[in-house]
């Protein structure tokens, strides 16, 4: 309910200016291509990551085990046709800063869920935490929390 009403703010914000509204269904699919960035940096499939994935889509999505397995999907294939992470995170600079922080916490938690930090791993979501805007310090937060928790 929280996540419907904020994108109707945001939508009745952005009328009237040139971005216009914003896109859900493409920052949600961007979201989930990070994600899936993050699990293959380190060229390894781990069902703890896989199912880690799922998890945290229905959580920072709002939606439904069956929506975020089917976005997954749709998104290892954008993924693994990707050349940079730009075309994911340009969108997402329209995120407010809690969101922000939120996607890299799930992105730590996607790299934390098989016990493992691979140096490629922290490297991708470095990368994108510059590339959305995200504060040093936040990004050193949300590292914390996911492995806090």
């Amino acid at each position: 309910m929280f996540k419907q009403l904020r994108t109707l703010f945001r939508q009745v914000m952005h009328e009237g200016s040139d971005g216009g509204a914003i896109d859900t269904p493409t920052m949600n699919l961007a979201m989930a291509s990070l994600l899936c960035e993050v699990a293959n940096a380190d060229h390894q499939v781990d069902p703890r990551e896989e199912a880690a994935k799922v998890q945290l889509l229905i959580k920072l999505l709002d939606i439904d085990e069956r929506r975020a397995i089917d976005l997954l999907a749709e998104a290892m294939v954008r993924s693994e046709k990707s050349v940079s992470l730009y075309e994911f995170t340009t969108k997402l600079r329209e995120l407010i800063p809690e969101e922000r922080f939120q996607l890299i916490e799930a992105m730590w938690q996607v790299a934390y869920a098989d016990g493992i930090i691979e140096p490629m791993e922290e490297a991708v979501i470095r990368q994108v935490a510059e590339l959305i805007y995200l504060d040093h310090s936040e990004f050193i937060r949300a590292k914390l929390s996911a492995k806090n928790g």
